[in-house]
């Protein structure tokens, strides 16, 4: 069942399902995550979970060692991706769409990226066709400037362009912050205990509460979390 909606009435939360019905509750953890932000590109979904990921941890660096391999990105997950993956690949591209790299990414991350040998940083590109079967063989890339390709020949793909939030459950019932995520604790603004939830309480919102009392968020769908699993 999904959960496509959250009321409260009479000190109780009614959570709505896609299916009919719902779940009453006195209280509620909204941990549903995000979904991480996919290319528009043939093929993707076919080599998502064996060439393409979302992470770049031990388990996907073994994969790939002694390979090269295209990190996608312009932010610290990317940049920390690439540094890391040069000390397992042969060789890292590091893809921006824009022409500056400092734009998105702390200064310190920019030196390592532009101090190791092993990565090569190509601005102003996008990939525009995967190739190969039953696993990645390599990347069509174009300046998207002049509309120059190039064929990498990596065999990993590493995404790093952002999540999206999933709270579309949420809209109208909490306060989120302006990329969609859960706001709690001390980010939320004052005038949120002002609402009639909070009448008749003597406390502020726990650390991990929402905008309501009793409806708490934890893990990614949290505003201000680190993106990571071990959060």
């Amino acid at each position: 069942e999904e959960a496509v909606g959250l009321r409260r009435e009479d000190g109780h939360y009614h959570i709505e399902l896609s299916e009919g019905g719902q779940v009453i509750a006195r209280s509620v953890i909204a941990a549903s995550g995000a979904r991480y932000r996919r290319l528009d590109v043939p093929r993707l979904e076919r080599f998502e979970g064996v060439s393409v990921h979302y992470a770049a941890t031990e388990a996907e660096a073994q994969r790939c060692e002694g390979e090269e391999a295209v990190v996608v990105g312009g932010g610290n997950s990317a940049g920390q991706a690439a540094v890391y993956l040069a000390g397992r690949t042969r060789r890292v591209y590091l893809l921006i769409r824009g022409g500056d790299l400092g734009k998105g990414m702390s200064r310190y991350l920019v030196d390592r990226v532009t101090e190791a040998e092993n990565v090569e940083l190509l601005a102003n590109t996008e990939i525009r066709e995967l190739l190969g079967e039953e696993r990645l063989d390599g990347v069509v890339v174009e300046d998207n400037r002049s509309g120059a390709r190039r064929t990498l020949g990596a065999r990993a793909l590493f995404v790093f362009i952002g999540a999206k939030a999933n709270t579309g459950w949420l809209h109208g019932a909490v306060e989120l912050d302006k990329r969609g995520f859960v706001l709690t604790g001390r980010a939320l603004d004052g005038s949120a205990l002002e609402e009639d939830a909070w009448r008749g309480l003597s406390r502020e919102p726990y650390p991990l509460e929402t905008s309501l009392p009793g409806v708490f968020a934890a893990g990614d769908v949290r505003g201000g979390s680190i993106k990571r699993v071990a959060s």
